[in-house]
């Protein structure tokens, strides 16, 4: 089992920045592909981006590209999503997640998710 749990949320204006954090207990994350997902009010949860095991590939959403990047620090148990220049339609719920196979944009190959941590980017 592997417990994920979300930091960094918060409540900015367009054109800040926020660092996410994910930090994983119960299993070492170098053995999975790691995940960032969102989820706004009314709309299904999506994919952000993506980071293999040992951070050689990256994949990110286009709307994100360019402005945010996802890095790892296995040593740390951590996963973290810089996030640039936010935009108010990056307003979300932010998950991360743990998959054993390769990057992937749909939910279901993530085993494991964490609550959630809440971005809210004013106008």
């Amino acid at each position: 089992q592997v417990q994920l749990v979300e930091s960094g949320g918060g409540l900015v204006q367009a054109g800040d920045s926020l660092r996410l954090s994910c930090a994983a207990s119960g299993r070492t994350i170098a053995d999975y592909t790691m995940g960032w997902f969102r989820q706004a009010p009314g709309k299904e949860r999506e994919f952000v981006a993506g980071i293999s095991w040992n951070g050689a590939i990256t994949r990110y959403v286009d709307s994100v590209k360019g402005r945010f990047t996802i890095s790892r620090d296995n040593a740390k148990n951590t996963v973290y999503l810089q996030m640039n220049s936010l935009k108010p339609e990056d307003t979300a719920v932010y998950y991360c997640a743990a998959s054993k196979v390769k990057i992937a944009v749909l939910t279901t190959p993530y085993n494991y998710w964490g609550q959630g941590t809440q971005v809210t980017v004013s106008s």
